[in-house]
């Protein structure tokens, strides 16, 4: 099989997927999408918005809907050159979220009010200009790591949950299979690997994923080298930043009342687990 012939089977592996998944609300689906500005993901990003049901916003509890962390609102005394607290989206802003890192922390880039460089200029400024933002104007990563493990709440408290889906932004993704989410299913068991899709210099690229079983917690590699290092794609060292949160409501408080498993359809297996290479490009909008 020639390479071309390899990638076209891919593509119709993803689509026979998608359209497995939409038939059917109880299967798991995948969202990806890349090109060079916000509107190049938009369509995709609503699509799953649509998906996962109505914004919930800050605070409260809700049978359904979803809830979404664009940075934006941080304040100036909790982004760059400051750290942000990583359970900032469950405590000062309610929407049981908590990041963690094996990193030195977390970081929210600064705002062109602060007077301090955005977009990670504080650690390298030619890097920053790499990156662009999918909503304006701050972004978010680890310092001093290329991975941070996600871990959802009842808004508000200490009490573990799970979410129906969880989907990022990621700006600058240029090396195949070198951004991804390894997730945990609402059983504990695991429910593999996903590729975020390459999308190039200065690009903006989207992974989002939904599954009945729900998922408890997901670790994003975002990219082979930690924001403010220096990039070599030659030695695969791709320096990415991440943008939007977007995840369903985090609603059920037992983490022993799981949905029955339903099996997912072949191709989104081969997908989450296999196709982390090729194929991705073709979904470029």
């Amino acid at each position: 099989m020639t390479t071309k012939e390899f990638r076209k089977a891919a593509v119709s592996a993803f689509i026979a997927a998608a359209t497995m998944a939409g038939a059917a609300s109880t299967q798991a689906a995948v969202f990806v999408a890349s090109g060079d500005s916000p509107a190049s993901i938009q369509t995709t990003v609503d699509d799953f918005r649509a998906a996962l049901g109505t914004n919930n916003g800050v605070g409260g509890t809700f049978a359904s809907g979803r809830r979404e962390i664009n940075w934006d609102g941080v304040a100036n005394g909790f982004a760059a050159p400051n750290q942000l607290p990583g359970n900032f989206f469950n405590t000062s802003s309610a929407r049981g979220l908590v990041v963690t890192t094996a990193g030195s922390g977390v970081a929210v880039s600064s705002n062109f009010a602060s007077g301090v460089s955005p977009l990670f200029g504080n650690l390298d400024l030619l890097q920053s200009l790499q990156f662009q933002t999918f909503s304006a104007e701050r972004l978010f990563t680890a310092l001093n790591s290329t991975t941070v493990d996600v871990q959802f709440f009842i808004p508000g408290t200490g009490t573990p949950t799970f979410v129906s889906g969880f989907g990022a932004v990621f700006t600058d993704v240029e090396l195949a299979g070198g951004t991804l989410f390894t997730v945990t299913l609402g059983d504990g068991s695991s429910g593999g690997q996903f590729a975020v899709p390459v999308g190039g210099n200065h690009s903006l690229s989207f992974l989002g994923l939904t599954d009945p079983r729900g998922y408890r917690s997901i670790r994003i590699q975002s990219g082979t080298g930690a924001v403010g290092t220096t990039e070599n794609l030659a030695n695969n060292r791709d320096v990415v930043a991440m943008d939007d949160f977007i995840y369903g409501e985090p609603n059920n408080p037992s983490l022993s009342a799981v949905p029955v498993p339903v099996p997912v359809p072949a191709p989104v297996a081969l997908l989450g687990l296999g196709v982390l290479g090729f194929g991705w490009r073709a979904r470029r909008r």
